[in-house]
Protein backbone atom coordinates (compact mmCIF):
# COMPACT_ATOMS: atom_id res chain seq x y z
CA UNK A 1 0.00 0.00 0.00
CA UNK A 2 1.30 3.46 -0.95
CA UNK A 3 0.57 6.24 1.54
CA UNK A 4 2.77 9.09 0.30
CA UNK A 5 3.49 11.07 -2.86
CA UNK A 6 7.19 11.63 -2.26
CA UNK A 7 10.13 9.69 -3.75
CA UNK A 8 9.56 6.72 -1.44
CA UNK A 9 5.92 6.58 -2.49
CA UNK A 10 6.91 6.69 -6.18
CA UNK A 11 9.44 3.90 -5.55
CA UNK A 12 6.71 1.83 -3.87
CA UNK A 13 4.41 2.35 -6.85
CA UNK A 14 7.21 1.31 -9.23
CA UNK A 15 7.83 -1.85 -7.22
CA UNK A 16 4.10 -2.64 -7.24
CA UNK A 17 3.97 -2.18 -11.01
CA UNK A 18 7.05 -4.37 -11.43
CA UNK A 19 5.53 -7.11 -9.27
CA UNK A 20 2.27 -6.94 -11.24
CA UNK A 21 4.12 -7.17 -14.58
CA UNK A 22 6.21 -10.13 -13.44
CA UNK A 23 3.13 -11.92 -12.13
CA UNK A 24 1.24 -11.30 -15.39
CA UNK A 25 4.17 -12.51 -17.51
CA UNK A 26 4.50 -15.68 -15.44
CA UNK A 27 0.75 -16.32 -15.78
CA UNK A 28 0.97 -15.81 -19.56
CA UNK A 29 3.97 -18.17 -19.76
CA UNK A 30 2.10 -20.92 -17.91
CA UNK A 31 -1.00 -20.46 -20.06
CA UNK A 32 1.12 -20.51 -23.21
CA UNK A 33 2.83 -23.78 -22.21
CA UNK A 34 -0.52 -25.34 -21.29
CA UNK A 35 -2.03 -24.28 -24.64
CA UNK A 36 0.95 -25.58 -26.63
CA UNK A 37 0.71 -28.91 -24.82
CA UNK A 38 -3.01 -29.11 -25.48
CA UNK A 39 -2.72 -28.27 -29.17
CA UNK A 40 0.12 -30.73 -29.78
CA UNK A 41 -1.48 -33.51 -27.76
CA UNK A 42 -4.78 -33.52 -29.66
CA UNK A 43 -3.58 -34.41 -33.20
CA UNK A 44 -0.95 -36.76 -31.76
CA UNK A 45 -3.63 -38.64 -29.79
CA UNK A 46 -5.78 -38.98 -32.91
CA UNK A 47 -2.79 -40.21 -34.93
CA UNK A 48 -1.87 -42.76 -32.28
CA UNK A 49 -5.45 -44.01 -32.04
CA UNK A 50 -5.78 -44.36 -35.81
CA UNK A 51 -2.45 -46.20 -36.13
CA UNK A 52 -3.27 -48.55 -33.24
CA UNK A 53 -6.64 -49.34 -34.83
CA UNK A 54 -4.91 -50.20 -38.12
CA UNK A 55 -2.25 -52.26 -36.31
CA UNK A 56 -4.92 -54.22 -34.39
CA UNK A 57 -6.92 -54.86 -37.56
CA UNK A 58 -9.91 -52.86 -36.33
CA UNK A 59 -9.49 -50.49 -39.24
CA UNK A 60 -8.09 -51.22 -42.68
CA UNK A 61 -5.36 -49.14 -44.26
CA UNK A 62 -7.40 -47.75 -47.14
CA UNK A 63 -7.74 -44.39 -48.84
CA UNK A 64 -10.13 -43.11 -46.18
CA UNK A 65 -7.80 -43.89 -43.28
CA UNK A 66 -4.82 -42.44 -45.15
CA UNK A 67 -6.74 -39.21 -45.77
CA UNK A 68 -7.63 -38.99 -42.09
CA UNK A 69 -4.00 -39.53 -41.05
CA UNK A 70 -2.77 -36.95 -43.55
CA UNK A 71 -5.29 -34.44 -42.22
CA UNK A 72 -3.97 -34.80 -38.67
CA UNK A 73 -0.35 -34.58 -39.85
CA UNK A 74 -1.22 -31.45 -41.82
CA UNK A 75 -2.84 -29.87 -38.76
CA UNK A 76 0.19 -30.75 -36.65
CA UNK A 77 2.59 -29.33 -39.26
CA UNK A 78 0.61 -26.09 -39.49
CA UNK A 79 0.72 -25.68 -35.71
CA UNK A 80 4.49 -26.30 -35.56
CA UNK A 81 5.07 -23.86 -38.46
CA UNK A 82 2.97 -21.19 -36.73
CA UNK A 83 4.84 -21.67 -33.45
CA UNK A 84 8.14 -21.38 -35.32
CA UNK A 85 6.98 -18.16 -37.02
CA UNK A 86 6.04 -16.64 -33.67
CA UNK A 87 9.26 -17.71 -31.95
CA UNK A 88 11.29 -16.16 -34.77
CA UNK A 89 9.26 -12.96 -34.54
CA UNK A 90 9.91 -12.81 -30.78
CA UNK A 91 13.68 -12.73 -31.28
CA UNK A 92 13.44 -10.46 -34.32
CA UNK A 93 14.84 -13.16 -36.58
CA UNK A 94 12.15 -13.12 -39.26
CA UNK A 95 13.71 -12.01 -42.52
CA UNK A 96 12.02 -9.04 -44.18
CA UNK A 97 13.15 -7.97 -47.62
CA UNK A 98 11.33 -4.73 -48.29
CA UNK A 99 10.93 -3.47 -51.84
CA UNK A 100 8.38 -1.36 -53.75
CA UNK A 101 5.18 -3.37 -54.24
CA UNK A 102 1.57 -2.83 -55.30
CA UNK A 103 -1.06 -3.98 -52.78
CA UNK A 104 -3.86 -4.13 -55.39
CA UNK A 105 -2.25 -7.17 -57.02
CA UNK A 106 -1.60 -8.90 -53.68
CA UNK A 107 -5.20 -8.48 -52.52
CA UNK A 108 -6.67 -9.68 -55.83
CA UNK A 109 -4.34 -12.68 -55.80
CA UNK A 110 -5.25 -13.55 -52.19
CA UNK A 111 -8.99 -13.47 -52.92
CA UNK A 112 -8.39 -15.67 -55.97
CA UNK A 113 -6.58 -18.25 -53.81
CA UNK A 114 -9.64 -18.52 -51.53
CA UNK A 115 -12.28 -18.50 -54.28
CA UNK A 116 -12.98 -22.22 -54.12
CA UNK A 117 -13.50 -22.17 -50.35
CA UNK A 118 -15.59 -19.02 -50.60
CA UNK A 119 -17.86 -20.69 -53.14
CA UNK A 120 -18.14 -23.82 -50.99
CA UNK A 121 -19.35 -21.75 -48.03
CA UNK A 122 -21.46 -19.49 -50.26
CA UNK A 123 -19.61 -16.37 -49.11
CA UNK A 124 -19.56 -13.25 -51.25
CA UNK A 125 -16.45 -11.05 -51.36
CA UNK A 126 -16.76 -7.35 -52.07
CA UNK A 127 -13.31 -6.08 -53.06
CA UNK A 128 -13.28 -2.28 -53.08
CA UNK A 129 -9.91 -1.00 -54.32
CA UNK A 130 -9.04 2.46 -55.67
CA UNK A 131 -8.15 2.78 -59.34
CA UNK A 132 -4.74 4.19 -58.42
CA UNK A 133 -2.04 1.64 -57.46
CA UNK A 134 -1.54 1.18 -53.72
CA UNK A 135 2.25 1.44 -53.72
CA UNK A 136 4.42 1.13 -50.64
CA UNK A 137 7.78 -0.21 -49.46
CA UNK A 138 7.19 -3.63 -47.89
CA UNK A 139 7.96 -7.34 -48.02
CA UNK A 140 5.43 -8.65 -50.57
CA UNK A 141 5.67 -12.30 -49.43
CA UNK A 142 5.04 -11.35 -45.78
CA UNK A 143 2.09 -9.16 -46.79
CA UNK A 144 0.71 -12.07 -48.82
CA UNK A 145 0.93 -14.20 -45.67
CA UNK A 146 -0.74 -11.41 -43.69
CA UNK A 147 -3.67 -11.06 -46.12
CA UNK A 148 -4.08 -14.84 -46.32
CA UNK A 149 -4.33 -15.13 -42.54
CA UNK A 150 -6.85 -12.28 -42.32
CA UNK A 151 -9.01 -13.78 -45.07
CA UNK A 152 -8.64 -17.25 -43.52
CA UNK A 153 -10.00 -15.86 -40.27
CA UNK A 154 -12.94 -14.23 -42.07
CA UNK A 155 -13.80 -17.38 -44.07
CA UNK A 156 -13.57 -19.63 -41.02
CA UNK A 157 -15.73 -17.56 -38.70
CA UNK A 158 -18.34 -16.08 -41.05
CA UNK A 159 -21.65 -17.92 -41.35
CA UNK A 160 -22.62 -19.38 -44.72
CA UNK A 161 -24.29 -17.01 -47.21
CA UNK A 162 -22.46 -14.12 -45.59
CA UNK A 163 -20.45 -11.21 -46.93
CA UNK A 164 -16.75 -10.32 -46.63
CA UNK A 165 -15.87 -6.75 -47.60
CA UNK A 166 -12.25 -5.76 -48.25
CA UNK A 167 -11.59 -2.07 -48.84
CA UNK A 168 -8.45 0.03 -49.17
CA UNK A 169 -7.77 3.76 -48.85
CA UNK A 170 -4.58 5.57 -49.77
CA UNK A 171 -3.46 8.69 -47.88
CA UNK A 172 -0.29 10.72 -48.08
CA UNK A 173 1.48 8.81 -45.30
CA UNK A 174 -0.19 5.41 -45.09
CA UNK A 175 -2.38 2.74 -46.64
CA UNK A 176 -5.45 1.63 -44.69
CA UNK A 177 -7.01 -1.75 -45.48
CA UNK A 178 -10.29 -2.87 -43.90
CA UNK A 179 -11.47 -6.47 -43.59
CA UNK A 180 -15.16 -6.60 -42.61
CA UNK A 181 -17.43 -9.63 -42.40
CA UNK A 182 -21.02 -10.37 -41.55
CA UNK A 183 -22.08 -12.25 -38.43
CA UNK A 184 -21.46 -13.69 -36.04
CA UNK A 185 -19.64 -10.92 -34.22
CA UNK A 186 -17.59 -10.88 -31.02
CA UNK A 187 -18.32 -9.21 -27.71
CA UNK A 188 -16.65 -5.98 -26.58
CA UNK A 189 -14.71 -7.96 -23.96
CA UNK A 190 -13.24 -10.25 -26.62
CA UNK A 191 -12.03 -7.53 -29.01
CA UNK A 192 -8.81 -6.59 -27.12
CA UNK A 193 -7.81 -10.28 -26.82
CA UNK A 194 -8.13 -11.31 -30.48
CA UNK A 195 -4.41 -10.87 -31.15
CA UNK A 196 -3.33 -12.98 -28.15
CA UNK A 197 -1.78 -16.34 -28.91
CA UNK A 198 -4.12 -19.32 -28.70
CA UNK A 199 -7.09 -17.08 -27.99
CA UNK A 200 -10.32 -18.13 -29.70
CA UNK A 201 -13.46 -16.04 -29.84
CA UNK A 202 -15.61 -19.13 -29.36
CA UNK A 203 -16.13 -20.57 -25.90
CA UNK A 204 -15.38 -24.15 -26.90
CA UNK A 205 -12.08 -25.45 -28.26
CA UNK A 206 -13.73 -26.77 -31.42
CA UNK A 207 -10.99 -27.88 -33.81
CA UNK A 208 -13.51 -28.40 -36.61
CA UNK A 209 -14.45 -24.73 -36.83
CA UNK A 210 -11.33 -23.08 -35.51
CA UNK A 211 -7.55 -23.33 -35.68
CA UNK A 212 -5.03 -23.00 -32.91
CA UNK A 213 -5.67 -19.29 -32.43
CA UNK A 214 -2.28 -18.22 -33.80
CA UNK A 215 -3.26 -16.65 -37.13
CA UNK A 216 -4.06 -13.15 -35.86
CA UNK A 217 -1.03 -13.21 -33.53
CA UNK A 218 1.19 -13.84 -36.57
CA UNK A 219 -0.61 -11.04 -38.44
CA UNK A 220 0.13 -8.69 -35.56
CA UNK A 221 3.85 -9.57 -35.66
CA UNK A 222 4.07 -8.97 -39.42
CA UNK A 223 2.30 -5.60 -39.12
CA UNK A 224 4.57 -4.45 -36.28
CA UNK A 225 7.64 -5.42 -38.32
CA UNK A 226 6.39 -3.05 -41.04
CA UNK A 227 5.87 -0.22 -38.54
CA UNK A 228 2.10 -0.43 -38.89
CA UNK A 229 -0.89 -1.23 -36.68
CA UNK A 230 -3.74 -3.76 -36.62
CA UNK A 231 -6.93 -3.10 -34.66
CA UNK A 232 -10.28 -4.82 -34.19
CA UNK A 233 -13.78 -3.39 -33.89
CA UNK A 234 -17.42 -4.31 -34.49
CA UNK A 235 -18.28 -4.49 -38.19
CA UNK A 236 -21.28 -2.56 -39.57
CA UNK A 237 -22.05 -5.81 -41.44
CA UNK A 238 -22.60 -7.58 -38.10
CA UNK A 239 -19.29 -9.39 -37.67
CA UNK A 240 -15.67 -8.38 -37.13
CA UNK A 241 -13.87 -5.32 -38.53
CA UNK A 242 -10.09 -5.56 -38.74
CA UNK A 243 -8.27 -2.36 -39.72
CA UNK A 244 -4.73 -2.58 -41.03
CA UNK A 245 -2.56 0.53 -41.34
CA UNK A 246 0.80 0.42 -43.12
CA UNK A 247 3.18 3.35 -43.58
CA UNK A 248 3.98 4.08 -47.23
Amino acid sequence: AVASNDEVGQLARDFSQLAYTLERNEKMRREFMADVSHELRTPLSVLRGELEAIEDGVRTLDQGSMKSLQGEVGMLSKLVDDLYELSMADVGALTYRKAPCVLNDLLVHTVGMFQERLNARQLRVELELPSTPLELLADASRLQQLFSNLLENAVRYTDANGVIRIGAVLTRDEVRIDFMDSGPGVSAQQLPRLFERFYRGESSRNRASGGAGLGLAICHSIVLAHGGSLSADHSPLGGLWLTLRLPR
